[in-house]
Order: structure tokens, then sequence, then C-alpha cells
């Protein structure tokens, strides 16, 4: 199942009915963004750029990127020296994540149009098979451009934060507290993810 502007406000009716602390976040803010994100390698070269960084920090090298490159294509961001790659934000460790993909998609070896048509479970276990690609962004690539339902980025700062703070919580819950927390919201644990984002963003 794929999340919509259509599913969406169903199933945050649904978790809402079931908690009353993200049903107060409802009340609060209103429906969370989608946040949808474009399927592809350019957006997996995106989410390596956020890891450990600012969004606003990622979105600026991504953007000097494509200045560089007119379109980020494997055989473009390729065609880059190491230096250029450094002046436009990437690190050594994240040229090679970068460069590793582009390298594997050229090959032949793996196409993220493909992905769309795995169940989670695969989709993880492919992305997570590249160096510089864990947990984190096969989840975010889960639930931002695949958009399903139940992905569960339990690694992000944010939504632990967001989680403290929605649940009362005396300290941010661990990884295993976090996901403990979320099985109530099965199968609509992406929801939730964007409704916790959204308590985050809109304080």
């Amino acid at each position: 199942m794929l999340l919509t502007e259509a599913t969406l406000p169903r199933a945050v009716a649904e978790l809402a009915r079931r908690d009353p602390d993200l049903a107060q976040v409802v009340a609060r803010h209103g429906l969370p963004p989608l946040w949808p994100r474009a399927p592809g390698f350019p957006t997996l070269v995106l989410l390596i750029l956020e890891q450990q960084v600012s969004l606003a920090s990622a979105r600026a090298a991504f953007n000097r990127l494509e200045a560089a490159t007119g379109a980020v294509m494997p055989a473009s961001l390729l065609f880059l020296a190491d230096e250029e790659m450094r002046n436009i934000g990437f690190s050594r460790q994240k040229a090679g994540y970068a460069r590793g993909l582009a390298e594997a998609i050229q090959a032949g070896q793996f196409d993220p149009d493909h992905l769309a048509e795995l169940p989670d479970e695969e989709v993880r276990r492919a992305l997570t098979a590249f160096k510089g690609i864990g947990a984190w962004t096969a989840e975010i690539y889960l639930l931002m451009v695949l958009r399903r339902p139940d992905a569960w980025p339990a690694g992000d700062l944010a939504l632990a934060t967001a989680a403290q703070q929605v649940k009362g919580l005396a300290q941010r819950p661990t990884l295993a507290e976090l996901n403990a927390l979320a099985e109530v919201w099965r199968p609509w644990r992406a929801v939730a993810a964007r409704l916790l984002w959204h308590h985050y963003l809109s304080r």
C-alpha cells in the first residue's frame, strides 16, 4: 500500500483514535505533510548528504552538485574529481558512498526504480548492501520515496526528541525504547513518524 494525500487523513484519524497523545498533536497542528520525495539516484545522493548534518547544509551541497553536473546522474557524478566533490560539500567518505552507488547503477548491478516493486524488508536489504547506506537511510527512502505506511526510522534524533515531548517522557527514549513505543502504531508507524516530526517542526 502507498500512502497518498487520500489515505494519509484516514490513517491519522485511526492513530488519533488509538493514541490520545497523537490526537493532541493533530488537534494542535492539523494533518502532517506527506513530505514525498522523488524516487531514484538523486534522492539517494541527497540522503547520503543528509547523514549527520543539518537538512539545510545537505540541501545546499546538493544544490551545488546540481549546478556542477547539470543533472544529478550516475555518469555526471562519476565525472567529478575528488577536489570538485570536496568543494561541493562531500566528505571523503560520503564521496566514496555516492560513487559506489553510481558505479553499481552504471554497471547494471542496481536499479533504484526496481525498489518500488519489492516488499519493505527486501528494500532494506537492497539499500543497506551499499557502504554508507544504513538503516536510517533505508527507512527514510521507504517512508518518503516509496511511501510505505509502516516504515519506521527509529534512529532519527528528531523523532526520538518529539516522542519524548509528545509522550511526556523524563528523557529521550533509546532506540529500543522508541521501537517498543511504536509497536502500538503498527501498521501506520510511518504516519506516526510524520505526526511526531510535525510536532517537532511546529513548536
